[in-house]
C-alpha cells in the first residue's frame, strides 16, 4: 500500500517538516490544525471560539480535499493551553459533530505553535 500526500492551499502551509495529511489506504491521517488564515498566514485568535472555529475551518479544507467529511472522522485529539477554556472549546467544537461524534482525547499542554489557545488532529476512515 504506497501512501498518498494531501496538500491544499484552502488550509495553511506546514510550518515544519510534515504533510497536512497523509492518505494511507482508506485512513486519512490529519496533521493538527491550528487557527492560521491560509491566504494571510495570519492567526485567528480575537477569542477562542473564532479560534476553536478558525481551526475546524482548516481541518475541513484538508479533510474535503482528501474526499472526507467531518462525518468520516473517528478519532480527535485535542490540544489546549487552558483547561479551563474546555467548556467553550467543546461548544464549538460539537458543532461539527452533531451526532455519533468521534473518539477524542483534551489535553492541557504548556505551549502549542505559535503561541496558539488550541490545535485539533484527527483520523478519519471511508
Amino acid at each position: 500500500m504506497s501512501n498518498k500526500i494531501i496538500f491544499t492551499n484552502e488550509a495553511p502551509a506546514p510550518i515544519g517538516p510534515y504533510s497536512q495529511a497523509v492518505l494511507a489506504g482508506n485512513t486519512l491521517y490529519v496533521s493538527g490544525q491550528i487557527a492560521l488564515d491560509a491566504e494571510t498566514g495570519e492567526l485567528i485568535n480575537e477569542n477562542i471560539t473564532e479560534e476553536t472555529h478558525a481551526v475546524m475551518k482548516n481541518l475541513e479544507a484538508v479533510l474535503r480535499t482528501a474526499g472526507f467529511t467531518f462525518g468520516d472522522i473517528v478519532k480527535c485529539s485535542i490540544f489546549i493551553k487552558n483547561m479551563d477554556e474546555f467548556g467553550t472549546i467543546n461548544e464549538a467544537y460539537g458543532q461539527y459533530f452533531k451526532s455519533n461524534p468521534p473518539a477524542r482525547e483534551t489535553v492541557e499542554v504548556s505551549k502549542l505553535p505559535k503561541n496558539v489557545n488550541v490545535e485539533i488532529s484527527c483520523i478519519a476512515v471511508k
